[in-house]
């Protein structure tokens, strides 16, 4: 297994980011934009989600494929912004065909960074959507993905406001599951998370303990989240493969990835945690499905894999976060080596 380092590693599979961290600002859109006919499902396992069209990416409704997945700063106010790349999605052609046109399917998730940047109002709308959707689609093969303080990790953090979250990539490669040729599993992560990192023992950094959540905000000068705000908190992912899977091996890789976001944060899958893994399968790979026991041993194989990117992702996420300063409080960077 290969270690590759980002999502668009995946052949077809292209990011956009639109944000903003000024005039009260500190919020963004980050936009997956698959090939077409890819498949897709998601799993949503934190207790306080914000999502848009999840249920139809369940395997028994009507559509199996997924033309965008939005991941947004905002809370619920910042699912709008999945409206502007349906927007987009339908002037490319892309969606369901109806009579008369298309009908774009765009799931999306947020994460809660409202008034991060000192205004509460300051969220993502349809049009930074719009945008983010364009900038994914104007990208070329196999582009690089910026990571850290972009798109929706733009008011990212993590640890309950001690430290600033941010986005991450990472991916992986496997061979000998396949007919022929290589399979390719990537994900990004949108790290917001009420958790802070697992650090590996083999960066020399002794694990961390839980972290004690009743007295982790912090109050310096009165800046930073008060002990009385509720931990707010979410970390978003996409895993992509250009494997050819259905929509139910798509959420069952979606349920397997989650052990990666385990692995990666402590406490995860929380109360006040919205994390929610999406999975999309372009079908470029066919799996090695010649007998019962290769199918099986293939689709194990893959699913591993994408709990280990996913977990690489997130730890890439808190790693590449930069310190923030903002009318709102002060966002520092994590001080350990997780990467």
């Amino acid at each position: 297994m290969e270690v590759r380092g980002k999502i668009t590693d995946v052949p077809g599979i292209r990011v956009g980011h639109r944000q903003k961290s000024d005039g009260g600002w500190l919020s963004g859109v980050t936009v997956v934009l698959p090939p077409a006919g890819t498949v897709g499902s998601v799993d949503v396992r934190g207790g306080g989600p914000g999502t848009h069209e999840t249920d139809a990416l369940d395997p028994t409704t009507l559509v199996s494929t997924v033309d965008a997945v939005v991941l947004t700063g905002g809370s619920a106010y910042g699912l709008v912004a999945a409206h502007g790349v349906q927007r987009w999605c339908e002037e490319q052609g892309r969606g369901f065909a109806v009579i008369g046109g298309v009908v774009p399917i765009v799931p999306a998730a947020a994460i809660f960074d409202l008034g991060r940047g000192g205004d509460f109002g300051a969220r993502p709308d349809a049009g930074m959507g719009y945008a983010a959707a364009e900038a994914a689609g104007a990208r070329a093969e196999g582009h690089d993905v910026e990571r850290g303080n972009v798109g929706a990790g733009t008011g990212a953090v993590i640890g309950r406001g001690q430290y600033k979250g941010g986005v991450g990539t990472a991916s992986v490669t496997l061979e000998n599951i396949s007919g022929g040729g290589s399979v390719v599993v990537g994900a990004i992560a949108v790290v917001n998370a009420l958790g802070l990192p697992l650090v590996p023992e083999a960066s020399g950094e002794p694990p961390h303990p839980p972290p004690n959540l009743a007295s982790s905000a912090r109050e310096p000068g009165g800046r930073g989240p008060k002990l009385s705000q509720p931990p707010l908190n979410t970390t978003l992912v996409v895993v992509a493969t250009n494997a050819a899977l259905d929509v139910a091996e798509c959420k069952r890789t979606a349920s397997a990835s989650h052990a990666g976001l385990a692995r990666a944060l402590n406490p995860s899958h929380t109360l006040a945690d919205g994390d929610t893994v999406f999975c999309l399968a372009t079908g470029g790979q066919e799996l090695d499905r010649s007998t019962e026991a290769a199918r099986q041993v293939s689709l194990i194989t893959l699913q591993s894999a994408a709990a280990d990117v996913v977990r690489l992702a997130i730890l890439d996420g808190v790693g590449s976060a930069q310190a923030v300063t903002t009318p709102a409080g002060e966002f520092g960077a994590y001080p350990g080596n997780v990467r």
